[in-house]
Formats: C-alpha cells, sequence, structure tokens
C-alpha cells in the first residue's frame, strides 16, 4: 500500500500519502454535492461552496482568506454533482495552519444575512457568464437532457430563479442531511511523519460531532435516445452526441475508460481527432469523455464548428463509432492503447493535488484507494473482446441522445 489511513471516533477518515516535497496538497472532500438538493433547491451546495470562505465564529472574510494566503499558499473549492471539496497547497511548515482553517469554515460558518446577498449576486453573474459561453453551456443543457427528471440533470450552479430564493434555513437543513461525518475525507500528500499527521487530525477534527445522517440516493431512470436543435445567438454550432453509461464500481468502467481515450480521449493522437481535425480540418475541438458516478456514468462526444460542417462532422463521428463497434482491436493496436492510456495515467500522477481528491473520493465511494500499480493492473486487465462488447453496449445508435445549438 502506497498510502496509510486512519478514521477518527466521529467517522471523519484521514489519507495520507507520504512525498519527500517542499510542498504540501491536501484536501477535505464532503460526499454531497448538488444531486443532494431538494427539489427547487437547484444550486445549493456550491452555494454553500461559496459562502464557508465568507464568516466563521471567530474569523471574518479578510481572515479566512489571508489565513494560507499570508503564507504562499493556494486555496480553492469546487462543487461536483456528488462531492464538495475544499483544498489548498502550501509549503510544508503549513499543514497545522491548513487543518485549523478547514476546521473552521466548514463546522463554525455562521453564514450571515449580509453576505448570502453578496454571494447570490457573485453566482447569479457566475451563471450569466457561464451561459454566454456555449461550448460550456450546452454540455450543462445536454446533462439535462440525459438526466431528464433526475437532480442529477440539474446545473450544479443552480438557476438565477432558484440561487434568489436560497436562505439560510436551507443551508442549515442540507448540511444537516448531507455533510455526514463518516462520508468526510481529510487527505494529505507531503512529507511527514503519520503519526503527525494522525495527530493534528485529532487535534482539529476529532472534536466535531459524529453526524451519521444516510441519504438516499436515487439511480436515475435510463432516458430513450432524442435529438434536439436548439437556435442560439452565437456563430458557431456546437455539439454533444452520447448516452448514460457505467457507473463508477461497474466491472466494465476500465474497459470503457479505455475505449473512450482511443476515440477522443487526451492527446492529438485520439481517432476523432486525427479523423476530424487532422484529415478534414473540420472542428478545432473535438473531444470524447466518459465520466462514471457511483450508480451511473455519462459517455459523451463534444464538438464545435461551422455551422456548414456540421452535418459532415456528425456523419465522421458515426463512422469511427461503428468502426468502434465493428472492429476488434488486433494485439499490437490494443497493446499499443493500453500503454497510452498508463502513461497518461502515469503523468496524471504529477498534478499531486488531482492525485489526493482522486484518492479521497476512492476512499468515499469503495472504501479503499488503490494505488497506481493496482490501476494498472486493472487496466492490463481488460479483453480487446470485452472492449469490443462495451462499444456495441454503449456506442448503440438506439441509445445515442443528440444535442445541437446552431446560430440563430
Amino acid at each position: 500500500m502506497d498510502h496509510q489511513l486512519h478514521r477518527l471516533p466521529n467517522g471523519i477518515r484521514i489519507l495520507f500519502k507520504h512525498a519527500p516535497f517542499a510542498i504540501t496538497h491536501c484536501c477535505f472532500l464532503i460526499n454531497a454535492g448538488s444531486r443532494d438538493e431538494a427539489p427547487g433547491k437547484d444550486g445549493l451546495a456550491h452555494f454553500i461552496e461559496h459562502l464557508v470562505f465568507k464568516e466563521t465564529e471567530r474569523r471574518n472574510t479578510s481572515q479566512i482568506l489571508n489565513r494560507l494566503e499570508l503564507v504562499g499558499a493556494d486555496l480553492n473549492a469546487y462543487t461536483t454533482k456528488e462531492y464538495t471539496c475544499i483544498h489548498a497547497s502550501f509549503l510544508q511548515e503549513h499543514l497545522e495552519r491548513a487543518a485549523d482553517l478547514f476546521e473552521d469554515i466548514l463546522f463554525h460558518s455562521t453564514f450571515p444575512q449580509d453576505e448570502l446577498e453578496k454571494e447570490r449576486g457573485v453566482i447569479q453573474d457566475e451563471i450569466a457568464s457561464y451561459l454566454d459561453q456555449p461550448e460550456e453551456a450546452i454540455q450543462d443543457d445536454f446533462e439535462g437532457m440525459l438526466f431528464s427528471g433526475h437532480p442529477l440533470g440539474n446545473n450544479i450552479l443552480g438557476t438565477a430563479e432558484t440561487v434568489e430564493q436560497l436562505n439560510g434555513d436551507d443551508i442549515s437543513q442540507f448540511i444537516k442531511a448531507n455533510y455526514a461525518t463518516d462520508e468526510m475525507v481529510f487527505g494529505v500528500f507531503g512529507n511527514y511523519d503519520f503519526k503527525k499527521v494522525v495527530k493534528l487530525a485529532e487535534k482539529y477534527f476529532g472534536p466535531v460531532p459524529a453526524n451519521y445522517n444516510k441519504k438516499q440516493r436515487l439511480a436515475p431512470a435510463i432516458n430513450s435516445s432524442a435529438h434536439i436543435v436548439q437556435q442560439k445567438p452565437i456563430t458557431q454550432t456546437h455539439c454533444v452526441i452520447g448516452t448514460q453509461a457505467y457507473s463508477s464500481s461497474h466491472e466494465d468502467k476500465y474497459g470503457l475508460l479505455l475505449a473512450n481515450n482511443l476515440l477522443g480521449g487526451m492527446g492529438m493522437s485520439s481517432r476523432l481527432n486525427l479523423e476530424i481535425r487532422e484529415k478534414h480540418g473540420i472542428a478545432y475541438t473535438i473531444e470524447s469523455n466518459y465520466t462514471s458516478l457511483t450508480d451511473t456514468g455519462m459517455f459523451s462526444i463534444y464538438f464545435g464548428t461551422d455551422a456548414e460542417k456540421a452535418a459532415k462532422a456528425t456523419k465522421l463521428i458515426q463512422r469511427e463509432l461503428k468502426k468502434m463497434r465493428d472492429n476488434k482491436l488486433g494485439t499490437l493496436q490494443f497493446h499499443q492503447a493500453k500503454q497510452k492510456f498508463i502513461g497518461q495515467i502515469a503523468l496524471a500522477e504529477e498534478s499531486r493535488m488531482s492525485l489526493i481528491i482522486s484518492m479521497a473520493k476512492s476512499l468515499l465511494d469503495f472504501g479503499h484507494a488503490d494505488s497506481l500499480d493496482e490501476v494498472f493492473a486493472k487496466v492490463n486487465a481488460v479483453t480487446a473482446d470485452q472492449v469490443l462488447r462495451i462499444c456495441n453496449e454503449v456506442f448503440d445508435n438506439n441509445r445515442l441522445m443528440t444535442l445541437v445549438f446552431e446560430p440563430k
């Protein structure tokens, strides 16, 4: 095992990975995101993530922001459909400073009304800015179509209307219902003795009252295929093609990750990039993505191009998908695809913050965090027959949905 674990009596887990570097990366991950919001409360989890930086029982906004930034640290946070994450990077000697701040903002924020009103406006501006970017907006609208009628289909930011209605009672109720201490992980990646990390965690997170509320997450229904075209005040056509896919615990997850990487993943040598950008010069951006969630997943292909080229781009994408469904990868081709993917995973480990957050997510989802060698073994265990079967299941035309933004 390349990491160490410890559980506090209140259920909060400590994840530690040693690295002989001067810079420490740490995160506090909570298994609560936008899918856990009550109907009509869209954007609440993200609203809370903003507000924890505003005021606590013993710090004002300036003191919170300066606590780490005054020593040159980087402090930030984000919200996803399933998680809320606070994270920081800093010089080795400032770990206690970070732990102290994390505990304060996560468990002692006061959410004063004046700060709620100010941040409400900030988020509404964020929503408006996001909607002005069609390449971003279409992804959210596609997920809304893919998970229609389910909280996973809601925009993480919420809408201007829902954010306008959020209040202090909503915040308190969400935290009580979803901030379960046994679904929290404090992750540290740095040059320490593990006993020191545990001692610090016991000092700052040990006194946090236990909360074992269990949320009830319902898996989304499988929606039928659809093709929707919307006119927008834009200059290019933007398109997303995709479907629901495997959950993070599904046995075929690594097979789909491998297939996705070959089709339109990272790098310039993906099939879609070589065919549509390099060979035909149609689209500047062409990519595919697979995101796994705890009980479902999303596979999608995105491209943006001139309106007169969109039909050809779509036809070429369908042709590449058909090749993936019809042709089993040869031995050499399959070996090269695995080597490429494994190399990319190894390079991603160089982003140490991303790695410790990924390990913390795995700990929340599965109760353990795989080492790099264990991940490689899972990739290498995928077979060509398995990938062919996966492609015929996930890339089935009868399952694919399409959303197009085209110029008015």
